[in-house]
């Protein structure tokens, strides 16, 4: 809170009286700490302030300076303030850990190559399996030839194989699409942290590339 504000709270008088010069003020805060200004103290508004002489006397006590209302609405303010310095906080922590792990390009390429591989791999097996089924839906074809004219006639067991071998088709080229989908998903996550990573390592790089003030001069003007 500026000075302005804290000067409109306390009024223009009290202002006045409350700014001598060599005051002292002292107070306890909300979180329990002991503060000290040379002028009243903005994070103690919503209670009693002593002015304090340069040898330490105390002059008076001053406040709570806010109405209800107004100690609500800086209450709200506070909480609001702590929570987007933790945030930062927060964000820096992660940034931190982000090129930590990944302290260059090649780096993150080579966990990108790893969890692209790791879907292909899976991918892979999937594909064998739907080569599997294609040959097993050959050879019941196979038998159902024999049953060409009247295919009522074919035996349950062979039936209900054909409708396993469609369901396990289904199944596998589900699975296959759905690998696709995730590697997108992949390369996106990638893509966006590679992005963030740039602006990182950029942020690290330029105090380090920076030329001193001197270089800059030409040779005459040192």
């Amino acid at each position: 809170m500026g000075v302005g504000v804290l000067a409109s709270l306390l009024g223009p008088g009290a202002w006045a009286q409350q700014s001598g010069a060599g005051s002292i003020y002292t107070c306890v805060d909300r979180q329990g700490r002991r503060l000290t200004a040379d002028r009243p103290i903005a994070e103690c508004l919503d209670r009693e302030q002593r002015e304090l002489s340069p040898t330490g006397t105390m002059r008076r006590q001053i406040g709570p300076s806010l109405t209800e209302q107004e100690r609500a609405a800086l209450e709200v303010q506070r909480r609001k303030d702590a929570e987007e310095r933790a945030r930062q906080q927060e964000e820096r922590r992660r940034e931190r850990v982000l090129t930590a792990r990944y302290p260059d390009k090649a780096a993150h390429d080579v966990e990108r190559a790893a969890a692209i591989q790791l879907l292909d791999d899976v991918t892979a097996i999937a594909e064998k399996r739907k080569v599997e089924l294609q040959q097993q839906r050959k050879a019941l074809d196979t038998e159902m030839e024999f049953y060409q004219k009247d295919p009522a006639k074919a035996p349950m067991a062979l039936r209900r194989k054909i409708a396993e071998n469609d369901e396990d088709m289904e199944e596998q080229q589900r699975f296959v699409a759905n690998q696709d989908l995730e590697k997108r998903r992949i390369h996106q996550r990638f893509d966006a942290e590679l992005a963030q990573l740039r602006r990182l390592w950029a942020t690290q790089l330029a105090p380090a590339t920076a030329a001193p003030p001197d270089r800059l001069l030409p040779a005459s003007a040192r």
